[in-house]
């Protein structure tokens, strides 16, 4: 049975864990983070008035 052989998929988990630790830092320096404590503004509310009150 080959599924009970540990070598193939320890390697293939191990080079899987390899490649995100390498890439990890790369990848999240391109992704841009909302900064939402940033935002001063208020918003505007107007109600709306129901035409049929």
């Amino acid at each position: 049975m080959p599924q009970l052989n540990p070598n193939p998929w320890l390697s293939i988990l191990c080079t899987t864990w390899l490649i995100y630790i390498i890439m990890q830092p790369k990848i999240k320096s391109h992704l841009t983070h909302n900064n939402f404590l940033n935002k001063t503004e208020k918003t505007k509310k107007e109600t709306w008035t129901w035409p049929w009150t």
